[in-house]
């Protein structure tokens, strides 16, 4: 076991979010992963109304562009048609969009060879000039940014290149061809700018959403430590130190009963503070319902644990808030052994006699400095140690680098008289 620190409350919460690939994406990524299906959808519908313009263009252009025309629309079109469904359906679009702007530089750079028989004029605009701007939005929506910034400027010069092939570099063709590529580098800069700054609006959204819940957790947190500090003073002053004074002004049998009294429920309140935890009945509990508890107790924080038992046949029962004090002390040392040291050799043991009960929780984790516990962590000092001296036991802690033992010890003769109000200075107070 290890030492309580401040964050196992955080580490314990993390715990138990779900820690699918949705959940873990979605908790640091809200407003991006919204910006960037809003990007695709939009960018899936703009797709969609340019296909169908361009595939009648395409059409009416097939007689001209030669015996590869056929396999040309199939290489363009095959692509930006998953693409776009992928965009609308939100599904796939990382690759649907790298696989269409990779086969859309392929498609330009095989256009010359492919169409070099073509009888298209001139002066036409080859369909495939159409899509050069779609490349680039699919680029923006599936690479970093200076991947986008080269398919931006080398798209549109690439296509604008087979233009001039296709017009034999002639004089007319040169004025066309650029404006055109510089149409096409203008909207080109205008898509990979939206690109860049919604996603930079996510992105410090998220971050300042991050802050917020940290700064909330982190006030949560001081809170809450705050109201313990003052629930443990209060309990201190109301409960410890005004057994503290009668046991100091006891000067008779009674007086020195009811300070014990005091002192044992000032004990019990210390254990409990940081459970809601009731001393409960004094229904006697046999040692072997004592190692049952403690099993289930176990499992309902995590662990199953076969409790090793040595009983005794003549030992006897034990009072009902004696047995309960002794599992939840337990149970807390079955904690830690599984928080802190992950379970790693967990061992637990019941051994009864006529004269007392021990239950033993071992496990071979790192151990810790029982020194270097905060004074406000109730874990050990509270729930194990105070909670035993409640009820008139001793808890034995041992922990070095090869694990942690604890033993809680309750003492079946004078312990029982104690903690069922039978204090041996009764007799001395009737013999007065």
């Amino acid at each position: 076991m290890k030492a309580e620190g401040p964050s196992t409350t955080i580490d314990e919460a993390w715990g138990h979010i779900p820690q699918s690939r949705e959940a873990t994406a979605g908790i640091g990524s809200f407003t991006r992963q919204r910006v960037e299906r809003i990007i695709a959808l939009v960018a899936g519908v703009g797709a969609l109304l340019i296909f169908v313009q361009t595939f009648f263009t395409a059409l009416s252009q097939t007689s001209q562009l030669g015996p590869w025309s056929v396999a040309l629309l199939v290489a363009g079109f095959g692509p930006l048609t998953l693409w776009i469904i992928a965009c609308l359906s939100g599904r796939w679009v990382r690759p649907a969009s790298s696989f269409f702007a990779i086969t859309y530089v392929a498609t330009l750079a095989i256009w010359p060879v492919a169409t070099a028989q073509a009888t298209l004029p001139a002066a036409d605009v080859p369909w495939i000039w159409l899509l050069v701007n779609l490349a680039t939005l699919a680029a923006v929506l599936v690479y970093s940014l200076p991947l986008q910034i080269a398919w931006t400027i080398f798209a549109p010069l690439l296509a604008g290149l087979l233009r001039l092939i296709q017009g034999g570099f002639e004089a007319s063709a040169w004025y066309a061809v650029t404006l055109d590529v510089s149409f096409a580098w203008i909207l080109g800069g205008v898509i990979l700018s939206l690109g860049w700054v919604l996603r930079s609006i996510a992105v410090g959204v998220d971050e300042a959403r991050g802050h917020a819940v940290d700064s909330y957790a982190r006030a949560a947190a001081a809170n809450a430590a705050e109201q313990e500090r003052v629930a443990v003073a209060a309990l201190m002053h109301d409960s410890v130190l005004a057994a503290l004074i009668a046991a100091e002004r006891a000067d008779t049998a009674r007086a020195r009963t009811l300070a014990m009294a005091m002192a044992r429920e000032a004990l019990t309140r210390l254990a409990n503070a940081e459970q809601d935890a009731a001393e409960g009945s004094d229904t006697p509990r046999s040692a072997t319902g004592i190692a049952e508890d403690l099993e289930v107790a176990a499992r309902e924080v995590g662990v199953t644990v076969n409790v090793d038992r040595r009983i005794a046949a003549e030992t006897p029962a034990v009072p009902g808030r004696v047995a309960r004090a002794l599992v939840l002390a337990a149970t807390q040392a079955v904690a830690n052994a599984v928080q802190h040291a992950g379970g790693a050799g967990l061992r637990v043991s019941v051994e009864a006699g006529i004269d007392q009960i021990c239950l033993v929780v071992r496990d071979s984790g790192e151990g810790f400095d029982m020194a270097g516990v905060p004074d406000d962590r109730l874990g050990i000092r509270g729930s194990i140690i105070a909670r035993v001296a409640a009820v008139g036991g001793v808890a034995d802690l041992q922990s070095s680098s090869r694990g942690t033992i604890v033993a809680l010890e309750w003492p079946a003769s004078d312990a029982a008289a104690a903690v069922l109000g039978e204090s041996p200075f009764a007799a001395e107070g009737s013999a007065s």
